[in-house]
């Protein structure tokens, strides 16, 4: 019965108000009943009796005749609810309309308070009991002859039984006001027992069908603030999903591309030397210059995979050491000048030999800055410029790539760094794996600096390299 959310929500919430109403409930019956009921009860005996003393004191021969005491009795205590006693000047039983105390006429009662009410004060106590029997209110009030002297007592006592009903009533109304209660607090904690768990059973089956492999949209955040973060973690879940998916998807197509294109080439090279183009020793050198530009191409191709490979396993692991960058940049820089100057691009560089010595891995940073350099040389039409610099500032070391190329529209500025991102034909990148910038800013991340671009369509870009100064803290910008 308690297996599910909501049926737990609703019990703790119903036996909460049960317990809350029942203690409750009890307290206020016998606050009612004690400090209500019985003081207005004992209000009404003692104006009550009150009034029998008045009309009493008019008929003297009732304080020295029991009989014409008795007939008084029975003719003034049908009047009231409560047991009629009177009693004489001396505290002797004279008359009462109880019939059990017939052999207690002409005896003296020790009666609680009776002595005051002889001494002329009035007397009223007030007892609260179950007992049905027992005398929950007693009312002592002296009568005074002519000359003002005390002549009798007349006492008015009530027990529960005569105001049962009155307490019965009482009690059904407040048991049925917390029972109304009751039902209004259960029917409210399972609305908000099912609030709560249609979202999370929402979710559970979004999850249930995500995992089958069926296309899920994403989930409405609505529900208190936990159920919305519930939804929310799903929709970034479902988010990322199709994120990865479609970099699966580009993978594949960019796989295909890649490797179709130097394949093909191999294999154009390898049919023209096996049908007699070796005999041409001219020729045979430029097929085999050709398939080896072909296989570097897909050596860089193997070494971009390997290195998103090792991106998906966990935080790269660099082998830092002391190297002087002054000395190191400059090694880099080495073939893509060479590379520029084939293409015919103008080559500038501006490297002081003032750079400092810092711990980095000069393997995996030279693979950073050489991508930076494949995409400067490779959009940039002949005739260009392509501008290397370095420096050092305010405990940062920065190197900038700028080309002359067609540059980069803002909206792609923000997405030049994801995985196989690769712009539309007529951009910037609409060529390889787009893996390169990628790769370049995870390296730099790793070595703790950050990788920024400004760049200005149709007159260029320029990627800045930021490291930190000391080589291991984490640069912030």
């Amino acid at each position: 019965m308690l297996r599910t959310l909501r049926n737990r929500l609703i019990a703790s919430h119903v036996f909460l108000l049960l317990i809350t109403i029942a203690v409750t409930g009890i307290a206020l019956v016998y606050v009612l009943e004690t400090q209500v009921l019985l003081v207005n009860l004992a209000k009404q005996l003692a104006g009550q009796a009150v009034l029998v003393a008045e009309i009493a004191r008019e008929e003297p021969a009732v304080w020295s005749d029991s009989a014409q005491a008795q007939t008084f009795v029975n003719r003034v205590a049908p009047l009231f609810p409560a047991q009629l006693m009177l009693l004489d000047a001396a505290g002797r039983v004279l008359a009462s309309s109880d019939p059990a105390d017939a052999n207690s006429v002409g005896q003296r009662l020790e009666l609680l308070g009776l002595n005051d009410a002889l001494r002329g004060q009035n007397h009223v106590r007030v007892a609260y009991s179950q007992n049905l029997q027992a005398e929950i209110a007693d009312i002592m009030v002296p009568v005074r002859g002519p000359a003002g002297r005390i002549v009798g007592v007349v006492r008015l006592t009530d027990q529960l039984g005569t105001v049962y009903e009155r307490f019965l009533r009482l009690r059904t109304l407040i048991v049925a006001v917390l029972a109304v209660g009751l039902v209004l607090g259960g029917v409210v904690g399972w609305r908000l027992a099912v609030t709560l768990e249609r979202p999370i059973r929402r979710v559970t089956q979004a999850v249930y069908q995500l995992a089958g492999g069926h296309q899920q949209m994403p989930l409405p955040e609505q529900g208190p603030d936990e159920t919305r973060l519930l939804a929310r973690a799903f929709n970034v879940l479902v988010e990322r999903l199709r994120n990865l998916e479609s970099a699966r998807q580009q993978l594949l197509a960019n796989l295909v591309h890649e490797l179709g294109r130097p394949l093909g080439a191999l294999n154009s090279a390898i049919q023209a030397l096996s049908a007699g183009a070796d005999a041409d020793a001219t020729l045979r050198w430029e097929l085999l210059a050709g398939m080896g530009a072909e296989i570097q191409r897909l050596q860089r191709l193997l070494d971009d995979l390997a290195q998103l490979h090792g991106r998906v396993l966990g935080p790269l692991e660099l082998a830092r050491r002391p190297t002087a960058l002054s000395e190191w940049l400059p090694e880099v820089l080495g073939p893509w000048r060479e590379a520029a100057h084939q293409k015919g691009l103008e080559w500038q560089v501006t490297i002081p030999p003032t750079l400092p010595t810092v711990a980095i891995d000069p393997d995996r940073l030279a693979q950073a800055v050489g991508n930076l350099l494949s995409n400067a040389v490779k959009y940039t039409r002949p005739g260009g410029t392509v501008t290397v610099a370095a420096g050092a500032e305010a405990g940062a070391i920065w190197v900038r790539v700028s080309d002359t190329g067609p540059g980069i529209p803002p909206d792609e500025q923000v997405r030049i760094f994801d995985p196989f991102y690769r712009g539309p034909p007529d951009r910037r990148f609409p060529e390889g794996m787009g893996l390169g910038l990628a790769i370049a800013r995870d390296l730099v991340i790793a070595h703790g600096g950050r990788l920024e671009v400004d760049s200005t369509p149709g007159r260029g870009s320029e990627f800045a390299l930021w490291l930190p100064a000391g080589g291991g803290s984490e640069m912030r910008g």
